[in-house]
C-alpha cells in the first residue's frame, strides 16, 4: 500500500504548473514569442556578475574535497557567522550563528519551521492570498490549515477578522510581505497592530503563538517602501529567506531560517529546528552555494527591469478598465477577474495566448496572478491581447 494523500499530490500539479505545462506545449505548438506565459515566478533577471565569478573563483582555488563535501547539518559556521553578522548589521538585531539554519530554499525554511512546533490539532493561520503549497506544508506536519480573508481593497490583514480566528489551538501565524501572488508588502502599522493581537492572544491562551515571515522577496521592493523585520517587533518569530529571488538562482535552493534571539526557549526552538531538519531530510544545504552566498550576501540583480514591467504593466491595464492592486514588491501583480469565475476567464484569455493563473487557489476566488518576471518586449506585445479579452466583457 501507499499514501493515497502523496499519491493524489504527485498527480494533480500545483494550478501554476499545469499552466506553467500547458505554456511549454503551446510554444512548441506556436513558437514561444507567440505566447504571453505569465504563469511561473522563475526570475527573467540574471544573477549578478558576483556569483558567476564566485563559482569561478571557488571552483578554481578551493581544495574540492572541502568545497563540495558536507557542512555541519545545520550549515558552515563561517557561513551562518557571515549571515547573522550581515542581519545585525542591516536591522540592528543581535544574532548569532546559532540562531541560523540554512535551509535548501524557502520552502525547507517553512516546512522545517512549522515541523519544529506542530503538534497534532495546532492551528496555523494564513491571509489570503497566500502561496497555496502552505496549506500542503501545515497539513503534512498534521497541523490545521486556518485562512483569514484579507481587507480586499489592500490586501493588508484585517485586524478585527484575525483576532476573532484565533484559538487556544493556534499555534503559529504566516505572513509572506511582499506577498505571493499580490506584491503587497504589508505596512509597518498593520503589523505592528497584528503583533500586539498576537501577544495578547499569547498571554490569554497561557502558551506562545508563532509568527513564521515567509521572505524570499523581501529585496524585490520599489521606491522607499519598508519591508518590517518582523523580529523586531514580536520576539517569538522565525523568519524564511531564500536567495531565489534576489540573486536570480531560484534552481540552487538555497535559504535559511533565523530563530529569533528572543525566543521563549529559543535555544530549546533551535534544536527542535535542527531536529525537524534531521527528519524532514534537509540537513547540509549544497556546500558549493553555501560559500556563493557568504560572498555575495549583500548584492541584489538588477530589480529596476522589475520595476520597470510592473509599471507598463499595470498602467497598461488600469487604462483598460481592469482593476489590479497595485504591486510595492515581489514580480507578481493581482487583477480581480472580468467575470466572478476567474477559471472561466483565465479560459478565456487563452484564445488571445494570455496565460493567467486563477486565483481560487490563493485563497482568493476571482483574481488572477499575473508574473511579471518576462522580457519587458512580451509584456508590451501583450496588451492588445489584454484589450481584446476586455472588449469580450464590454
Amino acid at each position: 500500500m501507499i499514501s493515497e494523500k502523496m499519491m493524489m499530490l504527485g498527480k494533480k500539479r500545483s494550478v501554476i504548473r499545469e499552466i506553467f505545462e500547458f505554456a511549454k506545449k503551446r510554444a512548441a505548438e506556436i513558437g514561444k514569442e507567440n505566447i504571453f506565459d505569465f504563469s511561473l515566478g522563475n526570475p527573467n533577471v540574471p544573477a549578478p556578475a558576483c556569483v558567476k565569478e564566485t563559482i569561478m573563483e571557488l571552483l578554481e582555488n578551493e581544495d574540492p574535497v572541502l568545497l563540495h563535501g558536507y557542512t555541519s547539518a545545520q550549515g558552515d559556521l563561517r557561513v551562518r557567522k557571515i549571515i547573522s553578522n550581515q542581519i545585525n548589521l542591516e536591522f540592528g538585531t543581535e544574532l548569532g550563528p546559532d540562531n541560523i539554519y540554512i535551509t535548501v530554499g524557502a520552502a525547507a525554511s517553512l516546512t522545517i519551521s512549522i515541523k519544529a512546533i506542530a503538534l497534532p490539532d495546532d492551528e496555523f493561520i494564513a491571509f489570503t492570498p497566500f502561496f497555496p503549497e502552505y496549506k500542503i506544508f501545515v497539513e503534512a506536519a498534521g497541523a490545521k490549515f486556518v485562512t483569514v480573508a484579507s481587507d480586499e481593497n489592500s490586501f493588508q490583514v484585517d485586524i478585527p477578522k484575525f483576532e476573532a480566528a484565533i484559538t487556544a489551538k493556534t499555534k503559529a501565524v504566516i505572513v509572506n510581505s511582499p506577498n505571493n501572488p499580490s506584491g503587497v508588502v504589508l505596512s509597518e502599522d498593520n503589523i505592528r497592530q497584528l503583533c500586539a493581537v498576537m501577544a495578547k492572544k499569547s498571554l490569554e491562551f497561557g502558551h506562545p503563538i508563532y509568527l513564521i515571515s515567509d521572505e524570499p522577496y523581501r529585496k524585490l521592493v520599489y521606491g522607499d517602501i519598508k519591508v518590517p523585520y518582523l523580529i523586531n517587533y514580536y520576539d517569538n518569530a522565525f523568519i524564511g529567506y531564500s536567495f531565489s529571488k534576489a540573486l536570480s538562482i531560484p534552481g540552487e535552493r538555497i535559504g535559511y531560517i533565523v530563530v529569533s534571539n528572543k525566543m521563549i526557549n529559543a535555544t530549546d526552538t533551535y534544536a527542535a529546528v535542527c531536529g525537524a531538519g534531521r527528519a524532514l531530510g534537509y540537513v547540509c544545504a549544497p556546500s558549493l552555494f553555501q560559500s556563493v552566498i557568504a560572498k555575495c550576501i549583500n548584492e541584489t540583480s538588477d530589480i529596476h527591469i522589475y520595476k520597470k514591467n510592473r509599471d507598463i504593466l499595470y498602467e497598461g491595464l488600469t487604462k483598460l478598465g481592469f482593476h489590479c492592486i497595485q504591486p510595492d514588491g515581489a514580480f507578481y501583480l493581482f487583477m480581480k477577474s472580468m467575470e466572478p469565475d476567474a477559471y472561466m476567464f483565465c479560459e478565456k484569455a487563452k484564445k488571445y495566448e494570455l496565460l493567467l493563473v486563477p486565483g481560487d487557489d490563493f485563497g482568493s476566488p476571482g483574481f488572477v496572478r499575473i508574473a511579471y518576471c518576462v522580457k519587458t518586449k512580451q509584456i508590451i506585445n501583450s496588451l492588445p491581447a489584454f484589450e481584446k479579452l476586455a472588449n469580450e466583457y464590454k
